[in-house]
């Protein structure tokens, strides 16, 4: 009776130790399977949102597809002949052209004067809540009404800032045309989206500023630090991930801008203010040649990617140095 009830005894154990280990099997899986569950939305959402267009645009671009395509459902594919149009066609070019001095001088403006105010607001003082708030205004307004204000104030004859700067003696009577000369048309452009811009970079920059210890300023006064040198020495390096965020937010605002273009200039005179957004537009909504607009939105889309790709790589690089 002893041996029976040792050997029952023995073969529980043994079933129990057989069990054990293929439920720690399986704990890995259920975890597994738990995290994709709890991913799962996002990616359905992501691919539907955003997989699905981006590969139809794609697509799109390969294919001779017009309005009639819409009624007889029929996108014919002719190959590269949208992309040779396109790069042949000397708009794209200039366009291109258009787009880097566009994007490059409104990212160097907006980031130079918000990192100017940010550093001026960081240093407390009365009315400074208030003001900030002032400041703010541009960023709120929808881009569309600041086009359309900027509009009447650059308007060469009956503009505010051509009759101000004709009272203080700057300008003749003829005034500067800001939005009528292919040679100035641009740089408009550029500070309207500067002054709408700026709110923006202050807010997250001054953010970024009231994180670093004020220990380290403390230190540097101590060892006779300079203004210029503490700044270079601890505002700008412990400013360098915010820095990073608000330069990659702004590019991706800024490379495909469309309706402060449309709105302040249309693109003219003479197409100096053309840019891959506007072309986008002319191509696919004015010309209504969809795979030639498709080409150009892909041109876009694959610039937006190598930056972010770099700003990747740059973040990569960061933690491992801070590792």
């Amino acid at each position: 009776m002893t041996t029976i009830t040792s050997t029952a005894s023995a073969g529980a154990a043994g079933g129990a130790g057989a069990a054990a280990p293929a439920a720690a099997d399986r704990s890995p899986l259920r975890r597994g399977l738990l995290r994709w569950l709890f991913v799962a939305p996002a990616l359905a959402y992501m691919a539907l949102f955003f997989g699905y267009p981006l590969i139809r645009n794609i697509l799109m671009s390969f294919q001779h597809y017009t309005p009639k395509t819409y009624f007889t459902g029929e996108a014919p594919f002719n190959g590269l002949d949208n992309w040779r149009n396109v790069f042949a066609n000397e708009l794209f070019s200039d366009s291109l052209w258009h787009t880097a001095l566009f994007t490059v001088g409104s990212l160097l403006g907006q980031f130079t004067i918000g990192l100017a105010l940010a550093v001026f607001f960081s240093r407390r003082f009365r009315l400074s809540g208030f003001v900030r708030a002032i400041l703010l205004l541009p960023w709120l307004v929808p881009m569309v009404v600041s086009a359309v204000v900027w509009r009447r104030i650059l308007d060469q004859d009956h503009g505010m800032l051509n009759s101000a700067l004709h009272a203080v003696g700057l300008v003749s009577q003829d005034g500067v045309p800001w939005l009528n000369s292919p040679s100035v048309a641009l740089l408009s452009a550029v500070l309207v989206n500067i002054w709408i811009g700026i709110p923006f970079n202050m807010v997250i920059l001054y953010g970024g500023l009231q994180e670093i210890p004020r220990e380290l300023y403390e230190a540097a006064s101590l060892d006779g630090s300079s203004a210029w040198r503490t700044f270079r020495s601890i505002t700008l390096p412990m400013l360098r991930p915010v820095v990073t965020v608000v330069l990659v937010l702004g590019f991706m605002s800024t490379v495909k801008i469309l309706d402060l273009i449309l709105a302040l200039a249309s693109g003219g005179p003479a197409d100096s203010t053309q840019t891959l957004g506007t072309v986008t537009y002319q191509l696919s909504f004015l010309q209504l040649d969809f795979g030639q607009g498709a080409v150009v939105g892909n041109v876009l889309i694959l610039i937006s990617a190598v930056f972010a790709v770099l700003y990747l790589r740059a973040n990569r690089a960061d933690f491992g140095k801070g590792k």
